[in-house]
Parts: structure tokens; C-alpha cells; sequence
């Protein structure tokens, strides 16, 4: 008998019939307590969650491992990695270490500042436009073609160079250009859920819209929007960096991007000073890398297809 059958069936135990009364209908959604211990105890999402769990601790401990302004010039200028300057310090004297763990606070800040504004957008947007259809899924699908066919680095860079500079304006022109992608992705999956039994149950009972689409469609989305998220956290960070490496945001702000910015607009390769573009770079990739384990951990625990291939 299937979820949604409301017929009764009868079963024999101990020789009396007895007739045993289906449960509700349910709508498939992950049960929370195992997506929380598929991903407590799944390799990758370990893996992802150890690395930025060290990166977090290191932003929150910025001004205790590294005191004081981290942009003062110094008078050891130029030197390689050594006892006293663990990474080395700049052609003006600044520690490379300082400058990569006092980075870490913005270039994260903002990145999981985007990814959840990005994924929030993508949400209301790509439900709303499956849930109501016809001309209010006309209207969101026109205004999320626009901006997915819109080149994505040019608008960046035009965006960026009339805003005035600063985090919050980095903020607001990545949100602006990342949150199309997820909305179409979303919108696909909440098709496919608008046509379930448990949401016309919703709907004939006279739930409201807003909860039929926060409180039944999106659950049952939780792994692609979690996906959806680390994808956007990844974009995040990395184009800040991008915007930041070509002058484009608040170049007096420390961050991973502005720190690759100074070392090439200081020449760092031409003068074989490698360490002092180095961390920051493999910093964001290391980063990148945790999130993106993350995403097929929770890839491989929501898929039943993965979770086959994986016990075969």
C-alpha cells in the first residue's frame, strides 16, 4: 500500500484479524536527525568541517595570534620565512601572517554573507515562481533569464566601479550577480514537488501560501538548497578575491583578495618573493575545497542513487 492510500488493511496476528490504520500521507522529507548524523559521521563532510572549523578559529584569534594593525609598514622588509616572521614579511615590511590571518576574517565574513543572501533570493524567488505559476512565474522566470544571460565578470566589474568601495558594496554587487543561478535550480525542484499529494493536501485543508511553500515545498529541498549554498559561499569567496585582485574593492581593507593585490601591484613574482602570494592563494583554495567536500558529502547522503553506488 503506498503513503497516500487511505484504504485500511487487514493482517492476522495470533490468530485475530486486526486492522491495522495507515499513517498520515508524509511529504518525504530528510528526517533531521539522520542528515545531521549522515554528515557527523561521512568522511568528506568531516574532512570539510575540521578544515573550516581551523580556518574560523584562526579569523576569531586574528587579533590574538597576530596583535595590532596588520597594513604598519616594519623596517624587516623583504625577508623569507624565517623564526621570527613564520611566512615572511613584504616589500614594505608587513607579516605575511598577520595580513593572511587578519584576512580571513573578511574574506569569510563575506563569503557566508553572500551565500546565505544568494541562496535566501534564490529560495523566495524560485519557490514563489513554482508555487503561483502562470504570470508570476512569467515575471520571475523573464527578470532570472535577464541576469543569467547578462556576462557575470562584466557586470562585477561595472557594478564595482560605480559603487563607492568597501565590503558592504562588494556584498551587494555579488548577491546581485549570484543569485539567478540558484533560483533556477530551485525553481526546478519546487515544480517538481508543487504537484505532490502532500501539497494539495496543504492546499484543500486552506493552509496559506507562504507556509505551504516554507513550511512543506522547501524541507523536502533541504539538500539542494544546502548544496546550493556551499556553491554560493565557494562564489563568494572566490569572487571577492577576483573583484579585490583587480583593484575593484577597498584596497586599505585586509583580505585575501587585497593581499594578492598588493603582492602583484608590488611586483612579489618578478622579485621571487613566492611567499608572499602564496598563503592567501592557497588559503581560498584550501577553503574552497572544504566547502566543495562538504557538498558531495551532502550529495552522497541525500542521493539514494550515491548512497547505492557507494555500498556496491
Amino acid at each position: 500500500m503506498s503513503l497516500t492510500d487511505p484504504t485500511p488493511t487487514a493482517s492476522t496476528t495470533a490468530g485475530n484479524p486486526t486492522v491495522q490504520v495507515p499513517e498520515p500521507p508524509v511529504s518525504g522529507r530528510l528526517a533531521h536527525g539522520g542528515f545531521v548524523h549522515g554528515i557527523l559521521t561521512h568522511k568528506k563532510a568531516l574532512f570539510g568541517l575540521a578544515v573550516l572549523a581551523v580556518f574560523a578559529l584562526l579569523a576569531l584569534l586574528a587579533p590574538v595570534l597576530a596583535p595590532g594593525n596588520p597594513s604598519d609598514f616594519g623596517p624587516e622588509a623583504s625577508m623569507a620565512p624565517s623564526a621570527s616572521h613564520l611566512l615572511g614579511t613584504t616589500s614594505k615590511g608587513q607579516d605575511v601572517l598577520a595580513l593572511t590571518l587578519w584576512g580571513s576574517r573578511s574574506s569569510l565574513t563575506v563569503g557566508f554573507i553572500v551565500g546565505l543572501a544568494a541562496t535566501f533570493i534564490g529560495c523566495l524567488v524560485g519557490i514563489a515562481s513554482a508555487y503561483f505559476g502562470k504570470a508570476m512565474d512569467e515575471v520571475l522566470s523573464l527578470l532570472t533569464n535577464i541576469f543569467l544571460l547578462i556576462p557575470g565578470l562584466p557586470l562585477l566589474v561595472v557594478l564595482a566601479a560605480f559603487l563607492p568601495p568597501g565590503p558592504a558594496t562588494v556584498v551587494v554587487v555579488l548577491v546581485i550577480t549570484g543569485w539567478a543561478g540558484s533560483a533556477r535550480v530551485l525553481r526546478s525542484q519546487a515544480l517538481s514537488l508543487r504537484s505532490k499529494d502532500f501539497v494539495a493536501a496543504s492546499v484543500v485543508t486552506g493552509e496559506r501560501a507562504w507556509r505551504i511553500m516554507f513550511r512543506e515545498i522547501l524541507p523536502n529541498m533541504a539538500s539542494i538548497v544546502m548544496s546550493t549554498l556551499l556553491g554560493c559561499v565557494i562564489y563568494g569567496i572566490g569572487a571577492q578575491a577576483g573583484l579585490e585582485f583587480l583593484g575593484l574593492g577597498d584596497t586599505g581593507s585586509v583580505s585575501w583578495g587585497t593581499n594578492l593585490y598588493w603582492a602583484n601591484n608590488d611586483g612579489a613574482l618578478m622579485t621571487g618573493e613566492w611567499w608572499v602570494l602564496l598563503p592567501s592563494g592557497v588559503a581560498i583554495a584550501v577553503v574552497a575545497f572544504a566547502l566543495a567536500m562538504i557538498n558531495y558529502a551532502v550529495d552522497e547522503i541525500t542521493n539514494p542513487r550515491l548512497r547505492a553506488e557507494k555500498r556496491g
